[in-house]
């Protein structure tokens, strides 16, 4: 029931629902003859709505959470990892595509990046992590497993951890795997890393960020897609606001 409530309230603090039902409410003032209070409510739901789907608001959104950890070009010399491992995303197990082709993009990414890391220690264990809400759906550490396999990671070298269901799960599974104190490389989404992090941390475990899928559009300031609102935006400042309060949920439960 708790995760019921957090995923329900996390999609209605979004920018679109909150847009809609700003418009909506001045519609129904508007309705009742509250003239200047109900356009002054609707014409903020429609600012939002166009202000989180503009570039410059939704890149400056997600840019802090993207940045906050650099990428990982390679491991560190001397560093003492115990495994790298890769959070769980989204998939498809019954599209007709192969394995790679059924994990949904951050997914994709993320495990790319994973094996990529991997095969510069490739005596590290790959781990993967991930289950689904849903019953109907399998696994998505399965998903993971099933394309680092045919990728060329050997079946001695994988552990799978496909139960946990949220970040939190993950980081407890990774711990009761390797034990409190490891050190370990993180694979996750460039704006979910600082969320990963700070669950890891608080663990116990020892995590090397090791960000990947980057949203923001390096380079493209003065492209005119930059400046013309569009759903890709929107999709940005919802991941933004998604982490930003995924993190206070974290600090509240630290």
């Amino acid at each position: 029931m708790y995760d019921l409530i957090k995923g329900l309230a996390a999609q209605l603090l979004m920018p679109l629902p909150i847009s809609l039902g700003l418009m909506g409410l001045g519609l129904v003032l508007l309705m009742w003859r509250y003239r200047r209070t109900g356009w002054s409510v609707a014409t903020l739901g429609l600012a939002v709505l166009v202000l989180s789907s503009w570039g410059p608001v939704a890149e400056r959104l997600l840019m802090p959470l993207e940045t906050r950890h650099p990428s990982l070009q390679a491991l560190p010399d001397g560093t003492t990892a115990e495994a790298v491992v890769v959070l769980g995303g989204g998939w498809r197990p019954d599209a007709p595509w192969s394995s790679v082709g059924r994990l949904n993009d951050s997914s994709a990414i993320r495990l790319m990046e994973g094996i990529r890391l991997w095969r510069l220690a490739p005596e590290l264990p790959l781990i993967v992590t991930g289950a689904s809400r849903r019953a109907d759906v399998a696994p998505i550490a399965q998903g993971y497993a099933q394309a680092a396999r045919e990728l060329g990671v050997p079946e001695a070298q994988l552990r799978v951890l496909d139960w946990p269901t949220d970040t939190g799960q993950e980081a407890q599974a990774v711990r009761d795997a390797l034990g409190e104190g490891a050190r370990v490389v993180l694979v996750t989404s460039a704006s979910h890393m600082p969320r990963s992090m700070r669950h890891f941390q608080q663990v116990g475990l020892d995590p090397v960020a090791a960000p990947t899928h980057y949203l923001v559009n390096v380079g493209r300031e003065r492209s005119l897609g930059f400046w013309v609102p569009s759903a890709g935006h929107l999709r940005k400042s919802e991941r933004a606001v998604y982490e930003a309060l995924g993190l206070l949920m974290v600090g509240r439960e630290g």
